[in-house]
């Protein structure tokens, strides 16, 4: 019998923890990952550290290079989409083998429902595979304490410039 009131407490414990979290939240949208700038198109992504191995699918690409990001994200492919917020953040080339990025950025709305929020991503991203998969780590505003994931499709690509199809799915806690 005294075990009873231990297990109504767990209960109720876990009854009030699960009443906390919303449900998920799927979005989707483009990422613009711009390397070499073109008119009307300024580079958002500047190589801050060169690598000195060259990678063997891409010499132009060296294990270590890092890049800082300040990528715009947008409602469809075209840079003049309406715009949804920036990925901010790094990535690095941390493979010696393999065409693979360590990243970590912010992806800050700064339009629609989820203005001033964010989400957090950290990940190591293959970027040559067809559908990357990349977890979600945390978020702030309508995005507090996020878990979930983001699946990363590449909508165009031309060597140095990219668009990025993001597909995500998070879910926040109260």
């Amino acid at each position: 019998m005294q075990l009873l009131p231990v297990l109504i407490s767990l209960t109720l414990l876990l009854v009030g923890a699960a009443a906390t979290r919303k449900p998920p939240t799927h979005l989707e949208f483009y990422l613009h990952d711009i390397v070499t700038a073109v008119p009307l198109s300024p580079a958002t992504a500047v190589r801050v550290a060169r690598g000195v191995t060259p990678l063997p699918h891409n010499p132009t690409i060296h294990f270590g290079d890092m890049y800082v990001i300040d990528d715009p994200l947008t409602e469809g492919p075209e840079l003049s989409s309406p715009a949804l917020g920036k990925a901010q953040g790094l990535y690095i080339f941390a493979s010696r083998t393999d065409m693979a990025l360590m990243q970590t950025f912010n992806m800050v709305f700064t339009a629609g429902p989820h203005n001033g929020s964010t989400i957090a991503v950290v990940a190591r991203e293959p970027i040559l595979d067809p559908v990357r998969e990349l977890p979600v780590v945390g978020g702030t505003g309508s995005f507090r304490g996020a878990t979930g994931y983001v699946l990363f499709r590449t909508y165009s690509a031309n060597g140095t410039n990219s668009v990025i199809h993001v597909n995500m799915c998070v879910r926040a806690r109260v």
